[in-house]
């Protein structure tokens, strides 16, 4: 028997995204936005209020790089959630973390997040910003020999957004639109 519970958008597992810009001087902001979604094929959905840095930062430069979390970078990834750049110029110096310049969009590349999309701001809205997926990159050592992503090597983590926790993200279990084929 199911029990109410609370109005929440409980969406499990929801991904651990990273959005990366660059402040006024140039520095790197990295913000742990647990709430954000894939909205269309090429436009993903972040949940940001305006008080946020980065929030200030992309409608200032109107593009970011956003990276999928892993469980070796879970200490940053959370850190970059918790320490706001509002207060805290140089958490990104912190982390002790990478970054090059992105080709395509101007923003930074994070270097130990395995998947990073490139991309352009297209709208912000009430509750967030909507972005264009402009390129992926994807480390190499995640490619197979076939050019496929190996996402089972990554360590991807999901947030609860009930419990407040991470999850390992470990084992494909099916093929997507073939394992429905049985009851055909």
């Amino acid at each position: 028997m199911k029990k109410n519970y609370k109005a929440i958008s409980g969406i499990f597992p929801m991904p651990v995204l990273m959005i990366a810009t660059y402040n006024e001087d140039g520095s790197i902001d990295v913000m742990n936005a647990a709430w954000g979604m894939a909205q269309s094929m090429k436009h993903l959905k972040l949940c940001l209020s305006n008080s946020h840095k980065t929030y200030k930062n992309l409608k200032r430069i109107m593009e970011c790089t956003v990276s999928l979390a892993t469980k070796d970078t879970i200490t940053e990834s959370d850190y970059f959630g918790i320490v706001s750049a509002n207060t805290s110029k140089d958490k990104f110096e912190k982390s002790k973390m990478k970054a090059i310049k992105s080709e395509n969009v101007n923003a930074p590349v994070i270097e130990e997040y395995p998947v990073c999309m490139e991309c352009k701001v297209v709208d912000f809205e009430n509750d967030g910003v909507l972005v264009e997926v402009m390129n992926t990159l994807i480390n190499e050592e995640y490619l197979t020999q076939e050019g496929n992503v190996d996402f089972e090597k990554m360590g991807i983590i999901a947030f609860d957004p009930y419990g407040h926790g991470y999850y390992l993200v470990e084992k494909k279990v099916a093929d997507a639109f073939s394992v429905g084929n049985k009851l055909k």
